[in-house]
């Protein structure tokens, strides 16, 4: 368990940061295909199935509505708009999107590494006591992290296809316009 997530938050957070932080990042195809391949990978790899019923499932639910939340915030801290030389759409985050996935997923890997190096005994009782088990913990966070990636993935791809119309930049079109 430990490993996998481990692998699953390098992932993430590698793949977000080198895309996003900075200014003038290009909005393309590739850019809101590649979380989604991400996911596609790790899902398979890692994700045991959903809980049916119980409170496994409720955690599972809380965790994926978090990352909801989450993305949504940062696709907030997140601006698009177009390019004044291309007039095509590309993205600015700066230290505040950075932080931001920086410390849920420091948080998600602490929870992780303590689970197995300081509070393991007490959140094995805790998960007896709520019938919840090691798969249900497990793919709680990994739909945490891939309802983050992918909410802010899908509010970007949204807000550059709602960008205003470009401007031509030829003054003949403008004078047609008149």
């Amino acid at each position: 368990m430990l490993e996998q997530a481990m692998i699953i938050n390098a992932v993430v957070l590698f793949a977000v940061l080198e895309a996003d932080v900075g200014p003038h990042r290009k909005v393309t195809k590739f850019r809101v295909v590649r979380p989604i391949v991400v996911a596609a990978v790790i899902v398979p790899l890692y994700f045991k199935g959903l809980a049916t019923h119980g409170t496994g499932l409720v955690l599972e639910l809380a965790l994926a509505s978090a990352g909801i939340l989450l993305g949504l915030a940062a696709t907030v801290l997140m601006t698009v708009y177009r390019s004044p030389r291309t007039q095509k759409p590309v993205s600015r985050a700066g230290w505040a999107y950075a932080v931001l996935w920086i410390v849920v997923i420091g948080a998600r890997a602490s929870f992780s590494y303590g689970s197995v190096h300081w509070f393991g005994t007490q959140l094995g009782h805790w998960m007896t006591r709520h019938t919840i088990t090691q798969d249900a913990l497990t793919d709680a966070l990994i739909l945490m992290a891939i309802a983050m990636l992918l909410t802010r993935t899908l509010g970007m791809a949204i807000r550059a296809l709602h960008l205003a119309p470009a401007q031509s930049t030829d003054p003949s079109a403008r004078l047609s316009v008149m």
